[in-house]
């Protein structure tokens, strides 16, 4: 920004050095999304990057929440809400794909509707190498057992994400996952 446009706007400069507020706002978006779509049930394995959607959900009267000790409980308890007349979504890390890639073959058989947000490790910024491995796999594991996969990487194509997510596995009974990209999450601090 130039010195004459500082002057001329100084809140600008200010602003410049923030993120755009689509990429702080991001989480609150989806949790509103996902209300619109008509979740009642969330499940998910405690992680760091779907913290605000778990205060959320957790604090919504309206909502259901179940903390998983592996995430192949979720997709159960998915097809489970389905079948009770509920709508579901599942929270869970790209390690965790690993963890319920057999019972992911049950909404895909039996056609039920499911949703899974999947945080990524991995990738941008990864300290752990062991997340390496099943964070490269991720997308072609979901894949191969029969979902569609969806990825967004700011904010702003998260949000719109999720919504088209979200119809598709109601609407039309589709198994989606959305995938996070892990430099929208942020580099992990330990």
């Amino acid at each position: 920004m130039t010195a004459s446009l500082q002057a001329k706007h100084p809140d600008a400069a200010a602003s410049a050095a923030l993120p755009a507020a689509s990429e702080t706002q991001w989480p609150d978006q989806v949790y509103d999304v996902l209300k619109a779509a008509g979740i009642s049930q969330m499940s998910y394995v405690p992680d760091a990057g779907h913290t605000t959607l778990i205060r959320r959900f957790s604090a919504d009267p309206e909502v259901i929440t179940n903390v998983l000790t592996t995430e192949e409980e979720g997709i159960a308890i998915a097809a489970g809400s389905w079948l009770g007349g509920k709508r579901s979504v599942v929270l869970m890390q790209s390690s965790g794909v690993g963890n319920c890639i057999n019972m992911l073959s049950l909404p895909v058989q039996a056609r039920f509707p499911l949703l899974v947000l999947v945080t990524m490790r991995g990738e941008w910024a990864e300290f752990n190498p062991w997340q390496v491995p099943m964070g490269q796999a991720t997308e072609a594991s979901l894949r191969a057992i029969g979902l569609s996969v969806l990825r967004a990487e700011t904010g702003a194509d998260l949000v719109d994400t999720v919504a088209q997510a979200a119809a598709m596995a109601f609407d039309a009974d589709q198994q989606i996952a959305v995938l996070i990209g892990q430099r929208l999450l942020g580099k992990k601090k330990w």
